[in-house]
């Protein structure tokens, strides 16, 4: 059975692959086709177009996840396979006809540039099922037994594309992962993957997962308002483009969670992991 490391930019993943090295590694890049969100490195964005065989103009991420994942790739010694088959322009525009944005009810975002990809990407490069590393620390144990109980104890399955006939694509359910959890096994604990990444010749941004991830806190949403004001920006547009039918989050929008005024000036510092989102696979 092949290993594979699946990874986000994150210190937690980047610290298994250095540390459990598997047969593969596989990042799923979020792209956004905005042209204000362009990439400033042209010769880098480049690169990225020819990892991922797609246009690269921008990423709804921070754009330090870039040069993460090529500092990663430079510190293990090894490849890492870069995904990117659809983005998040596509997710949104692609509802039977319909805009429609992702929301904590229909997290569909995760599923079509991460979950789908990566599973079609294992289906179409390694025999299946593979084993797949999770990021889950010693302190996530109830996280890792809740996705066993998922799965029922046994590999989990997935619905792959496999051919068209007559135009029509084919679908096939077939054996997909079985999951390992390196970190919990191995009692492993946040302070000593911070630890590890201090000295290392890898840059990590401030926060992973998209500028706008409907996840976060209207008050963190507020300050990366401010932090990343153009790729804010492009997640307040998909709302304004729908007449405000279609929101990111129940009951407000990301223009009024910009124009908010706090009471207190928030720096970095005030915000952790827990605040951020969780897109994980």
């Amino acid at each position: 059975m092949k290993t594979v490391n699946s990874l986000s930019g994150g210190k937690t993943s980047s610290y298994i692959a250095k540390h459990y090295p598997a047969d593969y590694n596989v990042f799923a890049l979020v792209r956004v086709n905005d042209v204000s969100c362009k990439f400033k490195d042209d010769k880098i964005r480049k690169i990225v177009e020819d990892k991922i065989q797609q246009p690269f103009i921008g990423t709804a991420e921070d754009d330090l996840i870039i040069y993460t994942m090529l500092d990663l790739e430079q510190y293990l010694g090894e490849k890492i396979n870069w995904i990117s088959p659809v983005s998040f322009d596509d997710v949104i525009n692609n509802k039977n006809g319909k805009r429609f944005l992702p929301n904590k009810v229909q997290r569909n975002c995760t599923v079509k540039m991460k979950v789908e990809p990566i599973a079609q990407w294992c289906y179409e490069n390694l025999d299946l099922p593979v084993e797949m590393r999770i990021g889950f620390r010693a302190n996530e144990q109830i996280r890792a037994k809740n996705m066993i109980e998922r799965f029922k104890g046994k590999q989990e399955t997935f619905k792959f594309k496999v051919g068209q006939k007559n135009g029509r694509n084919k679908w096939k359910t077939l054996p997909y992962r079985s999951v390992k959890f390196p970190l919990i096994e191995d009692g492993i604990f946040k302070d000593t993957i911070e630890n590890f990444w201090k000295d290392k010749p890898v840059r990590f941004a401030w926060m992973n997962n998209c500028v706008g991830c409907f996840h976060r806190s209207e008050i963190l949403l507020n300050h990366l308002s401010n932090r990343e004001p153009v790729k804010f920006e492009w997640f307040a547009k998909q709302e304004r483009e729908t007449n405000y039918k279609a929101t990111w989050k129940t009951g407000v929008t990301y223009d009024k969670i910009k124009n908010h005024k706090t009471q207190l000036d928030l720096f970095d510092d005030d915000f952790n992991e827990c605040d951020s989102g969780y897109c994980g696979l």
